[in-house]
């Protein structure tokens, strides 16, 4: 990418439906090298790109193809803004869809320990992606989510530990952090889910202190 025209014509190429993620992995390149002379068009040229209606559709994609470790947290990015500014006005087979991804991405990485080490940056910004879908969904929509979480901790003790990490980031998320972020009536609604599934995850604890084999 020799310069900011090429740049400019690589983002209109992106939005305009034809895209390739090679593409995008230059322009993310560009933006993330500090002595790129391309540094401050390549930087908006993402902004651009984020503020599109219909990139969160690709988000997926960018995340399991880019070679770049930089482009897949901006996909990443792109899926978090969705969930949080359009989850109410997506359909219901969109939603179910982000969110089966999100957690089918979770328990795959967070299932091997050489990849929950190499990727643990990622992993934990896909659990707070994955806690923003809980704001938005748990317990109305995903009654079962803490049951299933404490059953999954049973199968693999590596994956248990990354659970943990969701669980506390939830709890945080509802006993510390939500009072400015969501509306009183449904802070009051987790709350009382969260305190009603106190048994399964004090369970949890006791599960993980009888059988665990990780010094951690």
């Amino acid at each position: 990418m020799s310069g900011a025209a090429d740049i400019e014509a690589v983002t209109l190429q992106l939005l305009n439906g034809d895209f390739d993620i090679n593409l995008l992995d230059q322009v993310v390149g560009a933006a993330y090298d500090p002595i790129s002379p391309h540094r401050a068009q390549a930087n908006k040229a993402l902004m651009q790109l984020q503020e599109s209606p219909d990139l969160w559709q690709r988000a997926d994609g960018i995340i399991e193809q880019s070679q770049n470790p930089n482009s897949r947290f901006f996909g990443l990015q792109v899926l978090d803004d969705a969930i949080k500014t359009r989850w109410k006005i997506l359909p219901v087979e969109q939603r179910e869809g982000i969110k089966n991804y999100v957690v089918g991405k979770i328990i795959k990485m967070s299932s091997e320990e050489a990849t929950m080490t190499k990727e643990k940056v990622f992993i934990s910004k896909l659990n707070l992606t994955l806690v923003e879908i809980l704001k938005q969904e748990w317990p109305h929509n995903w009654p079962s989510f803490i049951g299933d979480l404490v059953g999954s901790s049973k199968t693999s003790e590596i994956l248990c530990e990354n659970n943990m990490q969701i669980l506390k980031l939830l709890s945080e998320e509802v006993f510390d952090f939500s009072r400015d972020q969501m509306v009183t009536e449904k802070v009051q609604r987790m709350k009382q889910s969260l305190n009603g599934e106190f048994s399964q995850i004090f369970h949890l604890c006791e599960f993980v202190l009888e059988h665990s084999q990780r010094p951690s």
